[in-house]
């Protein structure tokens, strides 16, 4: 998804909590403290390579090196690069000042869980993005939890999540918000381009 896509994405998000909710789990993926202490982790089936990718690339346009995640592994290969061999026993090892962000659109598996709470225990902030797990939800500090029929799907969800992570917090002051009308004509123009004579 491109930045235009993401866009398109907010805009027919803006009147449903959707984009509130990805900008508060983006700040608080920006107060990891030091560089390489976001913990990136999913579960044993599902590695977040994506979203690592795109936290890495907020991380570099936006000059905020403490966005570059450590993507977590569950079973790294032993001849993988340094920064692909980072395992599994890196997320009971967290420490205050980092931030886990467990990445499950499946139940979180009993093993994870248990990290997931070292680490809490430990000092680490936890944050999560699932598709309804009670029980991760109970060891984060946030947590969004998108559900089958919601209006956007798990992997919309990352990417408007890794875009506000990498923008800069709003101005102070009232925002006006453009009203129905005027987002639906700005999307009409989108999809139907301009208009012979304009």
């Amino acid at each position: 998804m491109d930045a235009g896509a993401v866009g398109l994405l907010r805009e027919i998000l803006a009147s449903t909590g959707w984009l509130e909710r990805t900008r508060e789990l983006g700040r608080a993926l920006r107060a990891t403290r030091s560089p390489g202490g976001l913990l990136l982790v999913g579960d044993p089936e599902h590695e977040p390579w994506h979203l690592a990718a795109h936290l890495d690339d907020e991380s570099r346009l936006s000059g905020l090196a403490q966005l570059a995640p450590t993507l977590v592994r569950w079973s790294p290969p032993p001849d993988a690069p340094p920064h692909l061999r980072v395992g599994i026993d890196r997320v009971a090892a967290a420490r205050r000042g980092e931030t886990l962000f467990v990445v499950a659109e499946s139940a979180a598996p009993v093993p994870l869980l248990e990290r997931v709470s070292d680490a809490r225990r430990i000092g680490a902030t936890v944050l999560a993005l699932d598709g309804g797990d009670g029980e991760l939800a109970s060891l984060a500090h946030d947590v969004i939890s998108v559900r089958h029929g919601d209006a956007v799907t798990f992997d919309g969800v990352q990417h408007l999540v890794s875009t506000a992570a990498g923008e800069a917090p709003p101005a102070a002051g009232p925002v006006r918000r453009p009203g129905l009308r005027e987002r639906l004509a700005r999307l009409a123009d989108r999809v139907s381009g301009p208009q012979i004579g304009d």
